[in-house]
């Protein structure tokens, strides 16, 4: 056995962020994706105090401007006339493509305390059947970008492939250290987790913008449970990277400044495996990603999806201040199989039908 080989396989110790998430080195994971096994196994696994998440730190130098860049695109886009951002509304894809905002159902009512933009930052017009494009609009419709004619939001289809397809990569890489997990269990013996996601065309990004509080949207009480707006809830895919959210508020020019969060209670909360509560929080040079409900799947268990959900908490000034953050999914064609029983796109389509009133397209 050759030294390389050794490496790949030598254990790398476990390193936990204060809050308990498991972090890991994106050069020791490009390196020797597999002595972070142990490491996949605490974030993803079945321990009790198991979080489902991991942070991915020591990341590429491009990605810190990239992530600024794109948020404050964010900003301004969600600042546009409303009539102009409906522009960018796509409703025969079930608005998941291009701009969203309302049509989301949560906790049993539409969520107007954020809007989103979809896109896939990978291939903008995705090369499927016809039969395939009508089954399943969500994922295999066209791009919809907003044109640079606005000044204000100049750049922002570059951006948004640009950031998309960094995390797109540190993605795959990641695939490839779960498959240890997966190898015994895939339904499709032929192809790995990396292939599932590198090959897919369902690759879909989602840049949120929560709203500053007001009468028609006003954030939950302090007293509320955690998850009285965004019930805690399962990503479908196969693995979630997700930025730190970005906090801004206009300054005198009315361009946005970056401001620290408003109240302690905003952020991402997770459902450990033995129940227990923990708010995580991603520092805003690296990456966290989640698993999903596919990867459970895929991997029979042994990876298990991650129940979580976003407070936006009240706080000192908070009235004008937003929340913008970038989520990328990373899923397989809707042909492929993922259970004995069910292909992705069988099993999306229950997804869908959870949180949208309207029926998807059959």
């Amino acid at each position: 056995m050759s030294l390389a080989t050794v490496a790949q396989h030598t254990p790398h110790p476990i390193t936990l962020t204060p809050e308990g998430a498991v972090s890991i080195s994106y050069p020791t994971l490009v390196k020797s994706p597999y002595s972070l096994t142990s490491s996949i196994e605490k974030a993803f696994g079945s321990h009790p105090d198991s979080l489902g998440i991991l942070v991915v730190r020591d990341l590429p130098t491009a990605f810190v401007p990239a992530r600024e860049r794109l948020l404050k695109l964010a900003y301004r886009f969600a600042n546009l006339a409303p009539e102009i951002r409906e522009r960018y509304a796509d409703s025969k894809t079930n608005y998941s493509f291009g701009w969203s905002h309302g049509k989301e159902i949560m906790n049993g009512r539409p969520d107007t305390l954020k809007g989103s933009y979809y896109a896939n930052p990978v291939v903008d017009t995705p090369d499927v059947s016809a039969a395939q494009r009508q089954a399943y609009p969500e994922y295999y419709g066209t791009n919809i970008w907003p044109s640079n004619d606005n000044k204000s939001i100049q750049g922002f289809e570059q951006a948004f492939k640009d950031l998309g397809k960094l995390i797109f990569k540190i993605g795959c890489d990641l695939a490839v250290a779960c498959q240890p997990f997966a190898s015994s269990h895939l339904v499709d013996s032929s192809v790995s987790l990396v292939d599932l996601v590198a090959s897919s065309q369902t690759t879909k990004a989602r840049l949120l913008h929560y709203f500053p509080p007001s009468p028609e949207s006003p954030l939950p009480a302090e007293d509320e449970p955690i998850d009285s707006w965004c019930g805690f809830h399962l990503d479908h895919s196969l693995l979630t990277g997700l930025c730190s959210a970005m906090f801004l508020r206009p300054s005198a020019s009315g361009e946005p400044t970056i401001v620290p969060s408003p109240s302690p209670s905003s952020g991402l909360y997770i459902r450990t495996r033995g129940g227990a509560l923990t708010k995580v929080s991603i520092p805003p040079d690296s990456l966290a990603f989640q698993t999903g409900e596919a990867l459970e799947l895929a991997t029979a268990g042994s990876l298990r999806a991650t129940p979580h959900c976003v407070r936006i908490g009240a706080g000192e000034n908070v009235q004008d201040v937003s929340r913008e953050t970038f989520a990328l999914f990373m899923q397989p064609n809707t042909n492929q199989q993922i259970a004995a029983s069910e292909t992705f796109g069988q099993f999306s389509k229950r997804v869908f039908e959870r949180h949208y009133e309207q029926e998807t397209t059959a």
